[in-house]
């Protein structure tokens, strides 16, 4: 039987060990100098040297960023349904609205023409997904922002290192933010970063990840414990000592794949648009759950649907879409199949995967 090839593989050496080994023999766990240098280095790789905040998860970094950024009742923020249910949710927990606008299909982000069409007297904001790692159409939907008076965010959760026209994801938005859960294309452990160009919006999610306080007992609002511990940052701190090399490898699969898959519609790049490839996600225009099955029982194949029932589809959220059709992003829940691309496939592993991919695809016609 062949080695089975997993969709996603968090990679944890031996320096994170040292990392955390150190960290533990220091007696300083909680948020500490750790953090504050992971963040000081995170900015610097990423976005520019902008303000970064580390928290305990994306998700707490998307609630707590929007919270910061002044979104509350009343308020309503354009967000995509093709993606993880955690962009809408944090809207949803500021006691905001989401709305849901749909994609386009060659790169499954928010389309600007949908955004304008549901934008009302009550929209605060939108937040776009740079979803498996490419980024969304920036440029055309801060047009739209500035044009119609609203707040420009970013769920870069995927998407660590990717750009548009050599500008970094994480630099657009009034808020960003950056998911550091294992499967990423870096990881924490667990976490999440919060970036934004704003002192003042830097402050407040400061305190709001420590129960409102900047000085020990002198609450200042009402707020989370939502703090990253220096484990997570001491990890974290190796891994963007790495995170390069293997963004390098994931557009390495990438291209290989594009160039030998048949059968199937490979993920199309944006001009000026750089890929990172968190997930390398094919569309199939029949079969598509037959071939997942397939690659895993007869190839021995990983794959991942992301994501088969759209946001507004599903029970948690669908009373704030009732009726809404969002035709691009069910016929991509249809359709949407996610092959292995992590730095860790082999030049054999990708033969297989072509193979496996080609041969079924190839039957099912």
């Amino acid at each position: 039987m062949t080695e089975f090839i997993p969709a996603a593989k968090p990679l944890i050496g031996d320096e994170e060990r040292a990392a955390v080994d150190r960290v533990l023999q220091s007696g300083m766990v909680a948020q500490g100098p750790e953090v504050a240098a992971f963040e000081r280095e995170f900015a610097e790789h990423f976005v520019e040297g902008l303000p970064v905040i580390a928290v305990n998860s994306g998700t707490s970094g998307l609630h707590l960023g929007l919270l910061a950024a002044g979104v509350g009742p009343g308020d309503e923020v354009i967000v995509p349904s093709f993606t993880f249910a955690a962009t809408a949710n944090a809207v949803a927990l500021t006691g905001a609205t989401p709305v849901f606008a749909d994609i386009e299909p060659e790169t499954f982000t928010l389309d600007p023409e949908a955004v304008a069409a549901a934008v009302t007297d009550r929209t605060r904001g939108i937040l776009p997904v740079h979803l498996y790692g490419h980024p969304a159409r920036m440029t055309e939907l801060g047009a739209l922002a500035e044009e119609r008076g609203l707040s420009l965010y970013e769920d870069a959760a995927q998407a660590h290192g990717a750009a548009l026209h050599g500008r970094p994801v994480g630099t657009f938005g009034a808020m960003t933010m950056f998911s550091l859960y294992p499967t990423k294309n870096m990881t924490s452990g667990e976490g999440g970063m919060v970036v934004t160009a704003d002192e003042a919006t830097a402050r407040r999610v400061r305190l709001l990840r420590n129960q409102g306080m900047e000085r020990q007992y002198e609450n200042e609002l009402i707020g989370f414990n939502a703090r990253m511990t220096d484990i997570h940052a001491a990890i974290g701190r190796v891994q963007l000592t790495k995170v390069d090399a293997w963004t390098a490898a994931r557009q390495s699969n990438a291209a290989f794949l594009d160039a030998h898959l048949r059968g199937v519609v490979v993920p199309p790049v944006a001009e000026g648009a750089t890929h990172v490839y968190h997930q390398y996600t094919i569309r199939v225009t029949e079969d598509r759950d037959r071939i997942v099955q397939a690659l895993k029982e007869e190839y021995n194949i990983g794959s991942g649907v992301y994501y088969p029932i759209p946001n507004h589809r599903l029970p948690s959220l669908a009373h704030y879409a009732p009726d809404l059709e969002l035709p691009e992003t069910e016929r991509a829940a249809s359709e949407v199949i996610s092959l292995p691309v992590h730095p860790s496939l082999s030049a054999d592993d990708l033969e297989r995967i072509v193979t496996a991919v080609n041969a079924l695809t190839a039957a099912g016609s």
